[in-house]
């Protein structure tokens, strides 16, 4: 098993996301229980290209200041929605042996959405503990409503176990 932290950049990491404060304190308290437990924390970041204000360099792109990664804790950055995708994850999490991923990060549906089916296309467990992901508006849906739409309805039972947090650290002592 392990926690996949992704996008959760200085840039995009504020207020304006759905339950910022719950998300901020439950991605804290779930990096801090994967530690805990000797459960391997994995970040990815994403490089939107020079011509833009996330990418490699700039202030924004780096890790937020509460769930900065430990020396030696693994970084993949990736260009594209899906984490797996020519970033070297993939076959990282393969050559280990991996099946069980808890997925947590930004944007539910943009990256963690991409991640999310990818991984249960690679034949990985997908595991998403209840609002440890989130988004902005957009202009089809609120925030809350993609959400919802994303954890309640498309990957449940589908493509990952959307679980509790509570019941997501039980499985990882």
């Amino acid at each position: 098993m392990v926690l996949l932290v992704i996008d959760t950049q200085k840039l995009i990491t504020n207020e304006k996301l759905h339950e910022f404060d719950m998300f901020v304190s439950n991605i804290k308290r779930i990096i801090h229980q994967a530690r805990e437990n000797n459960i391997e924390v994995i970040y990815v970041r994403h490089d939107d290209g020079i011509e833009n204000e996330l990418t490699k360099g700039t202030e924004g792109f780096e890790i937020y200041e509460k769930f900065q990664p430990m020396k030696g804790e693994k970084i993949f950055d990736k260009k594209v929605n899906s984490a797996f995708k020519g970033t070297g994850l993939l076959e990282y999490l393969v050559d280990k042996g991996e099946k069980d991923i808890i997925i947590v990060g930004l944007q539910t549906d943009y990256c963690i959405d991409a991640t999310i089916k990818c991984g249960f296309e690679h034949g990985f467990n997908i595991i998403v503990p209840a609002h440890t992901n989130t988004t902005v508006n957009n202009k089809f849906m609120s925030s809350e409503q993609s959400y919802q739409y994303y954890n309640e309805f498309m990957w449940n039972s589908r493509y990952a176990e959307c679980i509790s947090l509570e019941e997501t650290i039980k499985r990882m002592k």
